[in-house]
């Protein structure tokens, strides 16, 4: 076994869509250049059309966990009472930002696998009406779980509260409607299903975002939205931006916008159902059933087994980086991910890759098994499609 790719197979960094690669080539470029204006402007544009917002969408050379701290320190005030919903690792940077910004919290707490539901959210704002905001991960990547955002927008709107949603990886792999489901503040990566390298942030900010932004008083410097908008509006950054990723991102977005959102959407959706099904088939058992997401599917390690001597396996074995579970989690979940640029021919690869893992370490698997439950979901919805492609008025679902 001499020749080992190296695969990237986790949900951020995920694979680099290659003309976006190739395309960051060119950054020997003066981002004070009517050239690079242009680059940044459409690049703005078609990110505002994919995401299909009205709403102002900006951008930074951050991670993600940038614009989480610029939707705190531009949109709030200190003492501002804030509802957190934590349902995992990122559940718990929003509470930690929140409070180091000196907001009184109320944390809505759901153990690792499970969700914070819409009742809950709905009494704690009946329990505080001087709420100004609430903030959730529409996906938690750290247990593959899913919130139901579209709900809990909706009660949010009916008060003064703004929604802040971290769809770092909910981008691209559920349906997100800024505009029409009350998602005031919605926040992005360039590493998820923007198929391009760390480093650049995306944040939405709508209207009743702006309007807290008015009263707001903490302070803030780099991460400052009334300044990026500013700058934005006259096509550029307020800061030298990441020249190269503005690059890689315009090629990505083409690509996108080639595909369709709800189509870069399906392709996430159907990999983490075919992943569930194959899960099961070898007998294992999925950590986060009840509100799978489809950024990443969190399986638990066989018992008796520590997670990391699978996560180490697939390196050593076949060079796939695959993640680890996360905080309290570590040792005892793995995650596969179907955020970005991924295909079924990862998938079959990954799952055939698991049931070698398995037999290598004392779990007896039926050899293809897995494989198998992937490859039917497949023929299956491919079948499906094309039998809605002639029949007026059918939908194919998966």
């Amino acid at each position: 076994m001499h020749i080992k790719k190296q695969r990237l197979l986790t949900p951020g960094p995920t694979p680099i869509y290659p003309p976006a690669l190739h395309a960051m080539m060119a950054s020997d470029v003066h981002h004070r250049t009517e050239d690079f204006r242009n680059i940044y402007k459409a690049a703005l544009a078609d990110l505002k059309e994919v995401l299909a917002t009205s709403h102002d969408v900006l951008c930074f050379a951050a991670s993600g966990t940038g614009t989480m701290d610029a939707a705190v320190s531009n949109l709030f005030s200190r003492g501002d009472k804030v509802i957190v919903c934590s349902a995992g690792k990122f559940g718990e940077r929003w509470a930690e930002i929140a409070k180091a910004y000196g907001l009184e919290v109320t944390l809505l707490s759901a153990e690792y696998g499970q969700v914070v539901t819409p009742d809950r959210v709905e009494a704690a704002l009946k329990a505080e009406p001087a709420t100004r905001g609430v903030f959730i991960q529409a996906s938690e990547t750290s247990t593959g779980a899913q919130h139901d955002v579209r709900t809990i927008g909706a009660m949010v709107a009916k008060t003064d509260a703004i929604f802040v949603v971290d769809a770092i990886t909910g981008m691209g792999t559920m349906p997100l409607d800024i505009d029409n489901w009350g998602l005031d503040v919605v926040i992005g990566g360039s590493q998820k299903a923007f198929m391009i390298p760390p480093g650049l942030a995306f944040i939405a900010v709508g209207p009743k975002a702006w309007k807290h932004a008015e009263s707001a008083n903490l302070p803030h410097y780099y991460f400052n939205l009334k300044k990026e908008k500013k700058s934005a509006d006259a096509g550029e950054s307020s800061w030298t931006p990441a020249t190269s990723l503005i690059l890689a991102l315009g090629e990505a977005l083409k690509y996108i916008k080639k595909l369709g959102m709800p189509q870069v959407i399906e392709n996430a959706q159907q990999l983490a159902a075919a992943t569930r099904l194959a899960a099961v088939a070898v007998g294992l058992e999925l950590f986060a059933p009840d509100s799978p997401g489809s950024a990443v599917t969190a399986i638990k390690a066989p018992a008796g087994m520590d997670s990391g001597v699978i996560v180490k396996e697939f390196r050593t074995r076949f060079g796939s980086i695959v993640t680890n579970g996360q905080g309290s989690m570590k040792g005892k979940i793995f995650r596969l991910a179907h955020v970005g640029y991924f295909d079924f021919a990862d998938l079959f690869s990954i799952v055939a890759e698991l049931e070698i893992i398995l037999n290598a370490n004392g779990r007896k698997v039926t050899l293809g098994s897995g494989v198998a439950m992937a490859q039917k979901f497949y023929m299956d919805a491919v079948a499906a499609k094309a039998a809605a492609a002639v029949t007026p008025g059918a939908t194919a679902t998966a």
